[in-house]
């Protein structure tokens, strides 16, 4: 089927405008994904504060957030495996952290807001021992 030259161009000039309209709706949804996969604290109980003491057993230096990973003991004498989250790599090394701070191996202490329903995770909070040597107070 033949299409007049007049009628070809009408076609592309509305596809052009279509395309036009549509980038910079799928810019910023793409833009804006990120947003939406982010967490708030509101998985953490923040009325309460415990102590994990343990073995690390892996540090994760990577965005969007740090992690330490403790096995310790609870009250029955049962191993749980702690995964305990920081902030990001730039906020943590502007509080001193480096990437060899913590070491699979180190025995540790530190404070931390526990998750709401009992999970063994948590996000820093105060203080921190690492091999018997307080780091940082982390308020």
């Amino acid at each position: 089927m033949h299409v007049p030259a007049h009628r070809r161009n009408k076609l592309s000039s509305t596809a052009k405008n279509v395309v036009v309209l549509l980038l910079p709706v799928v810019a910023l949804l793409t833009g804006s994904s990120p947003l939406f996969a982010h967490h708030g604290a509101a998985s953490f109980d923040n009325s309460k504060s415990i102590t994990i003491e343990g073995t690390v057993t892996e540090y994760v230096w990577a965005n969007p957030h740090v992690y330490v990973k403790v096995d310790a003991k609870d009250e029955s004498g049962n191993t749980l495996h702690w995964v305990l989250e920081s902030q990001s790599v730039v906020n943590q090394a502007n509080a001193g952290w480096t990437k060899d701070m913590f070491k699979p191996g180190d025995r540790v202490l530190i404070d931390a807001t526990p998750a709401k329903g009992g999970r063994p995770v948590g996000i820093f909070r105060g203080r921190i021992v690492i091999n018997g040597r307080e780091f940082k107070r982390l308020e």
